[in-house]
């Protein structure tokens, strides 16, 4: 049985000692926000995680969803009851405006939730997980009335929010979606259409589920520029905000999928329903935009999350299973063989993903404070550095964050040898659960591309600008700290390469598109490297600064130098590899023709 401990320990480090929360007091959200709170918050959820929702895991994998004759959707046993236990406890209320029931906390604490909840239970998450988006998108956009209708029990959970985008004929290029929204006379539309791929489109946890649409008004432009955003609920509600009939959407069929298959990922179907227009006609796209940013933060998450516990289950069986006897001679002779502990190689895919998950866990909550900061800093200039760096990094924990944990994931597997495909021991699902994260909310490509082709020149470059000043700082402020004189080296090396990639985009792209395209996935990995780097950085100052006041932990502060140290020496060196490739430019890549991939 796969095993999940949430931890708390890591994230108390980063929030108090590294980020030092407690320093931005003064800023609205962050009043009740000090060090007991967050200990609080983090050791209850990491206990809720851990021991409600870790255990349904393996069996929500193995059952999955029922769609019934009537169009309804059975989740896996046992997860109405502990949705029931998160609503209640209010787990994803943390982050969400006080005025409609929320608990107005920094989104940094509503990150860890997104983290314990999808590591514990990647197919449970995806349930709640689209709502905060959705709140997001309403309240930014739509009419006070909508907001009055809808806000309260969605930010409480009562009700779930889902985002419908796809459909058969298209995915990333939208403005080739067919659903239309036909006006009718009280001011609402009548949506017609089909969306393929909906995360919790139908399902049995709560007594309603609120649908944000992507459709087409009549005589609207046959682009992404024609695309308007509407509000569909499941069933109507009153005036009263009571319930009333059902809705003329239904859930078509579930989709058979690699993985997360305890999460209904409904084909649905729009028969004339009734929807209001959220914000502006024509005018849907960048209100979905809000909500599709939100969502690829904490899919980077989620690749974080299966990560982690691949990791946990991977230490576990390397120190209980026996094999061979170590190079330097039998580790404990009076057993019949070493602990595969002793073994190099094993030891190389345990100290990679260590130092992946505890600097990855570092970056995004590092992101979930800009996030906070964006919208609540003391001045506009740092409202505007924060946006522009949590905007120039979204793609960046989305695309490197999943394309990294899913490969973490692999080499967790690996350890556990033949065993590691036996689906009992629980690998091979940590393994299919994270493969999604790499292509939903924007497949990966789809990141790397906005990343070098929008968000390096945006504004004239200031975000990226502002991020290798970021880095330079922090490699300069351990002057004083010898311990880390090899990694500063280290990621301030890498930083210059990123900056001469980012050099050769501008002189390169403009004559040829096709070399920002060529090169758009090793330079967000080059970029995903020199930001856990920062985290490194970062995390191994606090750890100095801790054992010098005498810390009583003592083995975790030293662990992390050794982790830090680790991650110098093995993950900075790939950036200039990587720096190689993209400098190839397109020729060879592009050259061929279409007939000479012909294999027969």
């Amino acid at each position: 049985m796969p095993i999940y401990k949430a931890p708390t320990r890591d994230t108390r480090f980063v929030i108090n000692e590294v980020l030092q929360l407690e320093q931005f007091s003064q800023l609205p959200g962050f009043e009740n926000a000090g060090a007991d709170m967050v200990d609080a918050v983090v050791e209850e959820c990491g206990k809720f995680a851990s021991e409600v929702l870790a255990p349904l895991n393996l069996s929500g994998d193995q059952q999955g969803c029922t769609r019934n004759a009537d169009g309804s959707v059975t989740t896996p046993a046992g997860f109405k009851e502990a949705f029931r236990l998160y609503q209640e406890a209010g787990w994803g209320t943390l982050s969400s405006p006080v005025e409609f029931g929320g608990q107005g906390m920094p989104h940094l604490l509503g990150f860890v939730v997104e983290e314990y909840v999808a590591t514990a239970n990647h197919a449970f998450g995806m349930y709640p997980g689209l709502t905060a988006g959705a709140v997001s998108a309403i309240l930014s956009k739509a009419s006070p009335d909508l907001q009055a209708k809808y806000l309260h029990k969605m930010v409480t959970n009562q009700w779930l929010g889902t985002m419908n985008l796809t459909e058969p004929q298209c995915g990333t290029d939208l403005g080739l979606i067919r659903t239309r929204a036909v006006p009718n006379i009280d001011g609402s539309y009548a949506i017609t259409g089909t969306k393929i791929f909906i995360s919790a489109g139908e399902h049995d946890l709560t007594e309603n589920i609120i649908h944000l649409v992507l459709a087409k008004t009549p005589g609207a432009p046959e682009s992404s520029k024609g695309i308007s955003l509407f509000i569909v609920p499941k069933i109507m509600v009153d005036d009263d905000g009571s319930l009333g009939a059902r809705n003329a959407v239904t859930c078509g069929s579930l989709e058979h999928k690699m993985g997360i298959h305890g999460n209904a990922t409904c084909v649905m179907n729009y028969d004339g329903a009734t929807g209001w227009m959220v914000g502006e006609e024509n005018k849907g796209l960048a209100a979905m935009f809000i909500m599709m940013n939100a969502a690829r933060l904490g899919v980077g998450i989620q690749g974080l999350a299966q990560a982690e516990v691949a990791y946990q289950n991977a230490v576990r069986y390397a120190q209980d299973r026996r094999q061979g006897r170590a190079l330097t001679g039998p580790a404990e002779p009076q057993e019949k063989a070493d602990p595969l502990f002793v073994h190099p190689d094993i030891r190389r895919m345990l100290m990679d993903a260590k130092a992946f998950t505890e600097g990855m866990r570092a970056f995004y909550l590092w992101g979930g404070l800009l996030v906070d900061l964006s919208h609540k800093a003391a001045s506009e200039e740092e409202r505007r550095l924060a946006d522009d760096m949590i905007s120039l990094l979204t793609p960046v924990i989305k695309g490197y964050g999943t394309d990294k944990g899913f490969d973490t994931c692999v080499q967790m597997q690996q350890v556990f040898g033949g065993h590691g495909y036996i689906e009992e021991w629980g690998m091979s699902q940590f393994v299919r659960d994270a493969r999604i994260a790499q292509i939903y909310e924007g497949a990966n490509g789809v990141q790397a591309m906005d990343l070098v082709g929008r968000k390096l020149a945006l504004n004239g470059g200031r975000a990226v600008q502002a991020f290798f000043a970021e880095v330079d700082a922090a490699c300069a402020a351990v002057n004083d700290k010898p311990q880390l004189a090899g990694l500063a080296g280290q990621v301030e090396k890498a930083n210059g390469e990123l900056k001469a990639a980012t050099m050769w985009f501008m002189q390169n792209g403009m004559t040829n598109p096709n070399n920002v395209g060529a090169g758009a996935h090793h330079y967000m990995h080059m970029m995903g490297i020199v930001g856990l780097g920062l985290m490194w950085l970062k995390m191994g100052a606090a750890a100095i600064d801790a054992l010098a006041a005498g810390t009583g932990d003592k083995s975790f502060y030293e662990a992390k130098l050794v982790t830090a140290r680790y991650f110098g020496e093995r993950f900075t060196p790939d950036v200039g590899a990587l720096r190689r490739k993209l400098e190839t430019g397109s020729a060879a890549m592009m050259e061929l023709p279409v007939e000479a991939f012909a294999t027969a």
